[in-house]
């Protein structure tokens, strides 16, 4: 809240929540990161999926490591597709 500022004169609908609120779950809580697209298809961070982007969603691309991470993630995620192409180019080209 900001000085002089009382409960009652708060816009119950403001968006930016109050730091300060005992209610809101803390931010290092499992599951605060995920899109709203994901909570609507019921992802969550106990199945493989929404584990994937709570994590992606945490990363930071202001710190270096956060960065190298993303990238490495990308590599993991898109190596065996690539590989998978290759072996689909080669076959198809009869080598």
């Amino acid at each position: 809240m900001q000085r002089g500022e009382r409960d009652w004169e708060r816009d119950e609908f403001d968006e930016d929540p109050d730091p300060d609120d005992p209610q809101l779950a803390p931010v290092w809580f499992p599951g605060g990161h995920l899109p709203p697209d994901a909570k609507a298809m019921g992802l969550t961070h106990h199945v493989p999926d929404g584990a994937l982007l709570d994590f992606a969603g945490r990363l930071d691309s202001t710190k270096p490591v956060h960065r190298f991470t993303a990238w490495t993630l990308l590599l993991v995620l898109c190596l065996p597709l690539a590989m998978h192409v290759v072996r689909i180019a080669q076959w198809w080209l009869g080598d």
